[in-house]
């Protein structure tokens, strides 16, 4: 039986991709972070493990073992986590030693590279998910009016800027004005700060992107039902998000909850230059 390996990070992205994999006729391996994968997952696979943050060797280990060619980085891991309480084995010491940078998509680029070594093949992380990403245009019933789709672009080309020094993929716009810029805190913290910046003004514009060369392996804009929750509490009215690369957790619901909301989502593709 073909199989796919799973490296796991937090929520619910692990869980789809393992349920998907397995709707697809593939034995699945995941491997989860201690302390930060949902145990959950375990329930969905053939074999579950956890190994811990900054061990590369352990990882490759269990797939060689199992006969795994093929896995998917999935879940989310806090860009703090990578910053502290890190123990690295000696082969992630080795291969830290070797990088020109310490941002963190050099060290998942190069971590790619570590399991190519052994014959394992990282695929993007949506892999297996086509029919959760967004599609272009107003996914919603409210189309977003010449006032919000003026912010939309103004929020576009900032988030874009800024995603591409790998600051952060999500702007928050208002009245002609940038509000505020995603750092290292995190979508719904950006944006929970937008909102009591406006003062209850309301009418905000969340826009989310993908880098300029994001790397599909390792990272994708991710958006779901929790992201209504904190949209709704910030006093957003329009979510602009990039279509084809980001994933609408439980899609269906998600939009029925948007329309509840008279939100607006709307999918956005890159313009050419």
């Amino acid at each position: 039986m073909p199989k796919l390996g799973i490296i796991a990070g937090s929520g619910q992205f692990p869980i789809l991709v393992a349920e998907a994999a397995a709707r697809r006729g593939l034995e699945v391996i995941a491997l989860g972070i201690s302390g930060v994968t949902d145990p959950a997952l375990g329930k969905k696979v053939k074999r579950f493990e956890q190994f811990k943050l900054g061990q590369i060797n352990k990882p490759i280990e269990i797939f060689k073992s199992e006969g795994v060619t093929e896995a998917v980085m999935a879940g989310k891991v806090q860009h703090a986590s990578v910053f502290g309480g890190v123990m690295p084995d000696l082969r992630a010491m080795k291969l830290l030693g070797r990088l020109k940078d310490k941002r963190t998509d050099t060290i998942l680029a190069a971590v790619a590279e570590e399991f190519a070594k052994d014959g394992i093949t990282l695929l993007p992380s949506h892999q297996y998910l086509s029919d959760l990403m967004a599609t272009s245009g107003a996914m919603t019933k409210r189309k977003p009016s010449a006032a919000e789709s003026m912010d939309i672009d103004l929020g576009w080309r900032a988030a874009k800027a800024v995603a591409g020094f790998d600051i952060g993929q999500t702007v928050v716009a208002g009245q002609n004005a940038i509000v505020a810029v995603e750092g290292m805190e995190g979508t719904d913290s950006c944006v929970l700060r937008a909102g009591e910046l406006a003062k209850g003004k309301g009418g905000l514009v969340v826009v989310k992107v993908a880098k300029p060369k994001q790397d599909f392996r390792f990272d994708i804009p991710v958006i779901g039902l929790q992201t209504l929750e904190t949209l709704a509490k910030a006093g957003a009215s329009v979510l602009a998000i990039e279509a084809g690369k980001t994933i609408i957790f439980d899609k269906d619901e998600f939009l029925k909850k948007a329309d509840t909301q008279k939100l607006c989502v709307v999918g956005l593709e890159e313009k050419p230059a």
